[in-house]
This record gives C-alpha cells, sequence and structure tokens, in this order.
C-alpha cells in the first residue's frame, strides 16, 4: 500500500497516486477507489505487471480527503500508508485521510 503526492507549482492541485500491492489486494479480482474526492463512488483502479493496482487523482491542496478501497465490490480496506484515519460514520469502521 502507497499513497504517494506531487505537488504541482503552476497550480495549487496535488497529484496523488494510490496503489494497493499485490500481497495487500489478497487475490481480488477487482480494485477500486471510494472516497469523498468522487462522492463514494467506487472507481476501479488499473491494475499493473506485478499484480499491484494504481491509480492517480488531482486534488486541491489544503484538505483532508477520506478514503478506502474496495476489493472485490463487497470489502472495504484501509491504506496502511494513509496520513491518518477517522471514524467512519456509517459503521464501526475508520476511513483512510489524506492530508495535502
Amino acid at each position: 500500500m502507497a499513497v504517494a503526492k506531487q505537488f504541482l507549482k503552476s497550480k495549487p492541485l496535488a497529484k496523488v497516486t494510490f496503489e494497493l500491492s499485490a500481497e495487500a489486494v489478497n487475490g481480488a479480482k477487482t480494485v477500486a477507489l471510494a472516497g469523498e474526492f468522487n462522492g463514494w463512488d467506487a472507481q476501479a483502479l488499473k491494475k499493473q505487471k506485478d499484480g499491484s493496482y494504481k491509480t492517480t487523482v488531482e486534488l486541491p491542496v489544503g484538505g483532508e480527503y477520506q478514503f478506502r478501497y474496495v476489493l472485490d465490490g463487497t470489502t472495504w480496506t484501509n491504506d496502511s500508508t494513509a496520513d491518518k484515519y477517522v471514524p467512519s460514520g456509517v459503521s464501526y469502521d475508520e476511513n483512510s485521510v489524506v492530508v495535502l
């Protein structure tokens, strides 16, 4: 698992790359990212040659964004490298947070 941030010099945006390793995916056939920035609408990550999954999203700098990964459309999981975790508000689980 990894969250990488690249801050743009020309705009107040950051390119945030979300990646789940092949081990973290644990055999899942589909991997998606859901968060505040996409209305919690799970969007598929692209499978890489090494079996990991990743996607990059542009987000405004100066905010905090909750997110989770969705494996096989049913299993929600957090990112172990998230900046912090907060209660989800809909279950006893927590959401991952990326801080920009």
